[in-house]
């Protein structure tokens, strides 16, 4: 699909609109923690209203709510509403798989060494179990199919990779992935955070069996509030972890102890939720489904390319897949000589925001930063 320049410019000034930041910041630190949009600011005070107001009295209102959550998390991946979780973050609904599988003595998992750690200590934890992780090599990002594939064997029950690089941005080839972890009956779990909702997915086309994601980056929600897919082919296959008693299929009776579990993912979800958290992320959700994600993914990747163009002007260094498919929102890159934390330091007294991975500075613009933002941050950078 194709996005024209026109279409660009409108969906840039429609969410700009909805980011109060943009008042203020030249903000680039969507890959940590990004600022939430008016949509999600009015669920949160509508929530917080009726709870101080009305107590209890509008919890079915609340469970609604919750459930449209649930719907917009489905049609932004493309799964079933009953393969949807509603988890506080990206280690918990990792930690599904990690925790729920039935492991034996000998089995591996296999991820990248490049993966942020939410995505390495849940399997290193299941060393005592005599589980292995491989950590297969990348460089810049970039993983060798061929080398992915010859670290898997009939003993490799998971193969778990991050769709977007957190350092550089790489973005990975998920239906080269599945097909590899699929080869070896492997479940193909997906780290979605740094991609979701900006870039389109379609867990069942990339064949991707579980997703887990934090909604407080790209998804532009609060944190504590994230979403994951397990496929219903897996929901079977993993031992259920968390229950409580709203896992049961009788939820809301109390009195009535019978472990008859949820035919769905909401098995997972076993006691209260963050109702705040998870209202204001349907309303991000929403929002960014309205722009339309093809469109949200043109119009980042339009400013990226501009803004990698503009810092080597300035002489930097760009160490993430400029100009090719695998980019993404985020962008990585070097002065050198120049100490990044220093860097990002002078910037932030600018009200520029940005980051520091791997030694070197990282932008993460979203799909409403504009071409004043971008001068803003080649100023600070060229001023320090």
């Amino acid at each position: 699909m194709t996005v024209s320049e026109q279409q660009i410019a409108k969906v840039r000034s429609e969410l700009r609109a909805a980011m109060p930041v943009a008042r203020k910041w030249a903000y680039f630190d969507h890959a940590a923690v990004a600022p939430i949009p008016t949509p999600a600011v009015e669920a949160l005070e509508n929530w917080l209203r009726e709870a101080a107001e009305e107590g209890d009295t509008v919890w079915g209102a609340w469970a609604r709510q919750l459930a449209a959550t649930r719907t917009a998390a489905a049609e932004l991946i493309g799964a079933a509403e009953d393969e949807i979780a509603l988890v506080t973050n990206t280690t918990a609904g990792i930690n599904l798989v990690a925790e729920g599988f039935p492991w034996q003595t000998g089995d591996n998992v296999v991820t990248l060494d490049d993966e942020f750690p939410a995505n390495v200590y849940p399997w290193l934890n299941l060393e005592s179990r005599g589980v292995e992780t491989r950590r297969v090599p990348t460089t810049d990002g970039r993983v060798e199919l061929d080398q992915l594939a010859a670290c898997c064997d009939a003993r490799t029950r998971v193969v778990s990779v991050s769709w977007v690089g957190y350092a550089n941005g790489c973005r990975r080839d998920l239906v080269a992935i599945a097909e590899i972890a699929h080869r070896h009956e492997s479940i193909f779990l997906v780290d979605a955070i740094q991609g979701l909702g900006v870039f389109p997915l379609n867990v069942v086309e990339a064949n991707i069996d579980c997703l887990s994601a934090d909604g407080h980056k790209w998804l532009l929600g609060p944190e504590g509030a994230g979403i994951a897919y397990v496929s219903r082919a897996c929901l079977d296959r993993l031992r259920p972890v968390g229950v409580g008693w709203n896992s049961v299929v009788h939820a809301s009776d109390y009195g009535r102890i019978e472990l008859k579990l949820k035919p769905s993912a909401a098995r997972y979800e076993g006691g209260t939720h963050n109702m705040a958290g998870f209202l204001a992320l349907g309303a991000c959700m929403r929002l960014l489904l309205s722009l339309g994600v093809e469109n949200l993914a043109a119009t980042i990747l339009d400013f990226t390319d501009q803004a990698a163009a503009s810092l080597k002007e300035l002489g930097a260094v760009i160490h993430s897949p400029w100009q090719t498919a695998a980019r993404s929102g985020i962008v990585s890159f070097e002065l050198p000589g120049r100490d990044p934390v220093a860097l990002r330091k002078h910037c932030l007294a600018r009200q520029v925001a940005l980051n520091c991975r791997a030694g070197r500075l990282r932008i993460s613009p979203h799909a409403y930063n504009d071409e004043h933002d971008l001068k803003r941050l080649i100023e600070a950078l060229r001023s320090a």
